[in-house]
């Protein structure tokens, strides 16, 4: 007998029936439908999700869910199976080419922007994995987005605070060149110049072009294709528990960002309304906060 979910949706995190109908046919079948075979499931994978982005969104402990959510043991054990099996960048590459889908353009992007950003890691955040970004003053860990021309993520890669960007760029755009081969230049900022440009073309048959700030420029700076990736770190910054590290492996920080831009992505597909395409294809005035 299926189980059902008779749980009362009550948090503004909570996934609504349509975004519901766009996250159930990505997720894996159920082991007690496969021919090896497995228990059934207890509860209702909505009810999961749901408890997934409410930690997400609200910064909440693993022991601190609501009583009205699964036991987070539970919680916990699914979140950290769906990271380590690919389920949550399945559901992330899903719904951006569904979105890209919609907006006319094809499915699979061919140009990427990169940028990193540097928060600051808890005590939960052992030695090894975090460390300090002389630039930004910050003791903790960077992370390293890959966007496409409409802000969608399609890789994130979270590393020690003292790593380079030139360094974790290598590791990143190795990765992209394995996933998506069909990728052929990739934005940045001045911090990727350098050797890194020569290294790309020669062994990823990548072009990476930098992007720098207009000389003489001060303050704050909307600079043209760099505000795109820069606009999805602070739709990452959202979601509370992303605004501190808190998790003991980069793995699982990975999958907190990629569940806070999933949400973001569900919500969009959900409301049905396609944006003008001036919006996305046009550089914002200054001061402009639309997304």
């Amino acid at each position: 007998m299926p189980v059902t979910s008779r749980r009362r949706r009550r948090y503004p995190s909570d996934t609504t029936v349509a975004e519901w109908a766009l996250l159930e046919p990505l997720l894996p079948v159920e082991a007690c439908r496969t021919k090896t075979g497995g228990r059934p499931e207890k509860w209702h994978r909505r009810d999961v999700v749901d408890a997934i982005r409410y930690l997400v969104d609200n910064g909440a402990k693993w022991r601190a869910l609501p009583a009205d959510f699964p036991p987070w043991s539970t919680i916990y054990y699914v979140f950290r199976k769906w990271a380590r099996n690919g389920v949550v960048a399945f559901i992330r590459d899903q719904l951006r080419r569904r979105i890209r889908t919609n907006l006319g353009r094809c499915p699979y992007p061919v140009t990427l922007i990169v940028d990193s950003q540097s928060v600051k890691a808890a005590e939960t955040v052992g030695r090894n994995s975090r460390g300090f970004d002389p630039g930004k003053k910050i003791n903790g860990r960077k992370r390293h987005v890959a966007v496409d021309t409409q802000g969608l993520p399609v890789m994130i890669l979270v590393t020690p605070g003292d790593m380079s960007d030139r360094d974790a760029a290598r590791e990143l755009l190795w990765r992209l060149r394995m996933t998506h081969p069909q990728i052929a230049q990739v934005f940045a900022d001045r911090a990727y110049a350098g050797q890194l440009v020569t290294w790309a073309h020669d062994f990823l048959d990548l072009h990476l072009r930098t992007v720098a700030r207009p000389k003489g420029a001060k303050g704050f700076v909307v600079v043209p294709r760099r505000w795109k990736v820069e606009r999805t770190l602070g739709w990452l910054m959202k979601a509370r528990r992303n605004v501190r590290d808190y998790e003991r492996l980069p793995e699982h920080a990975e999958a907190h960002l990629t569940w806070a831009l999933i949400t973001i992505m569900t919500r969009r597909l959900a409301r049905g309304s396609r944006p003008r395409t001036d919006t996305w294809d046009k550089k914002p005035p200054v001061g402009d906060t639309r997304t």
